[in-house]
């Protein structure tokens, strides 16, 4: 392991630097990754974009931002040997990690609920200038201290596959675990991004019958048809939200969607989310986390349509575990290529953000 490594930092008001960084032995619980591959993911756009006041929400300037990654191990701490599995590991290995690193000691953790822990470590909100330094993934290096969830790679699956696991794929899982697809269902995705992809194909591998895919990106909704999604709804032709429900209602014999997902990261996609649901049905909203922005529903759409609306944020280790495995089963089935997109060196995340901004590519990546 270098003594020193490079990492983009990141300043606010969209003002990156790449810099070089003391590389620090890690924790005696934790290890350090040698970054390979880091994706962007749409929170990294919103942090870049000042969606969302980072300072506001716990995190110290200058960061260093990203989350969704895999790579080698660097380093490991004294009391570190096994994984997550309890499989051996050794310097070297390709592994993939969760991001965030819960407390064990709070409410939430103590009920089997790590992922609402409150007092969570998480990448791109711990502070650059301060040890470990290392602490998000757009750089060589990433700090994992204690209670870290980390997997030794499949041989099976390539980084460009792999690192979309530990972050859009586990929330995926996660999510349709809190609310279940059931055999013959009619689900709809509310977004083509890499969280609506992943969720396309597993909504399929979990019984859904049809999976309806609402975006207005022609080139992925066509992806989208490649993961699964028996119709798409293209926005662009159809402007109005009560035309594109008007459509989901058709396409599911006039009764609506039995599990509609939020994975558009905007809150106006909410209101028209909750009018595709039908009765008895289920709305779970998992993308829109980059604004505070507060937008109109109709309570009574909720009651006297007996719906479940439910909010998922972050993941069980359990999820991660199930992300690889989905990966090792689908990789030779799947268009994960088309998804994987555009990788550009460390010193480009600013076209990657960009690029990702502009969603003329499904997922970009740094590749290290």
């Amino acid at each position: 392991m270098s003594e020193t490594g490079r990492a983009v930092l990141f300043h606010g008001d969209r003002r990156l630097e790449v810099a070089e960084l003391p590389v620090l032995p890690p924790h005696p619980d934790g290890l350090t990754v040698r970054i390979t591959r880091a994706n962007v993911c749409g929170s990294d756009v919103h942090a870049w974009l000042g969606h969302f006041d980072m300072t506001r929400m716990g995190a110290t300037l200058p960061t260093v931002l990203g989350h969704e990654a895999t790579g080698t191990v660097a380093a490991l701490g004294d009391n570190v040997s096994t994984d997550a599995l309890g499989r051996p590991l050794a310097v070297g290995d390709r592994v993939v990690f969760a991001y965030y690193q819960p407390c064990g000691q709070c409410r939430s953790c103590v009920r089997g609920r790590p992922n609402a822990c409150v007092k969570q470590k998480m990448a791109m909100f711990g502070s650059a200038a301060e040890p470990p330094h290392f602490v998000g993934v757009f750089g060589d290096y990433f700090s994992l201290g204690p209670r870290a969830t980390l997997l030794k790679a499949p041989d099976s699956v390539p980084d460009a596959v792999l690192a979309g696991a530990n972050c859009a794929l586990a929330q995926v899982i996660s999510g349709f675990d809190e609310v279940p697809v059931e055999q013959g269902d009619a689900v709809v995705i509310q977004g083509a991004g890499g969280l609506g992809l992943y969720a396309t194909a597993v909504a399929r591998d979990r019984g859904a019958g049809a999976v309806i895919v609402v975006d207005a990106n022609p080139d992925r909704l066509e992806l989208a048809r490649g993961f699964g999604a028996t119709d798409v709804v293209d926005m662009s032709e159809l402007p109005e939200a009560r035309d594109r429900a008007r459509v989901v209602r058709k396409l599911t014999g006039g009764w609506g969607a039995d599990v509609v997902v939020e994975v558009a990261g905007t809150p106006h996609a909410v209101p028209e989310g909750l009018t595709m649901v039908g009765p008895h049905g289920k709305y779970l909203i998992m993308g829109a986390v980059g604004s505070t922005e507060a937008v109109p529903i109709a309570p009574s759409r909720i009651i006297l349509g007996n719906l479940t609306v439910r909010g998922v944020g972050f993941y069980r280790p359990a999820s991660l575990v199930r992300a690889v495995d989905f990966l090792t089963r689908t990789v030779e089935r799947l268009p994960y290529d088309a998804l994987a997109g555009e990788a550009l060196p460390l010193e480009e995340l600013g076209d990657a953000l960009e690029a990702a901004r502009s969603q003329s590519v499904a997922r970009p990546a740094i590749v290290i």
